[in-house]
């Protein structure tokens, strides 16, 4: 028997992922939208704790 309950719960939406950097393979690292490296940014290191991208895995078999 399943609880009246689980018949109308719906799970919550999980909030939408805003990334505050993008990669930028002609330097190959993580920019800001202005254009600073993202390491730059110590808020955005403490917030994210990293600012990883792909691309060792693209170029280096062993990440």
């Amino acid at each position: 028997m399943k609880p009246f309950a689980l018949n109308y719960a719906r799970p919550a939406a999980p909030p939408p992922i805003v990334i505050p950097y993008a990669y930028d393979p002609g330097r190959q690292w993580n920019v800001l939208p202005d254009g600073r490296p993202a390491t730059s940014d110590h808020a955005l290191l403490l917030a994210t704790s990293t600012t990883c991208s792909t691309a060792g895995s693209k170029t280096h078999f062993d990440d």
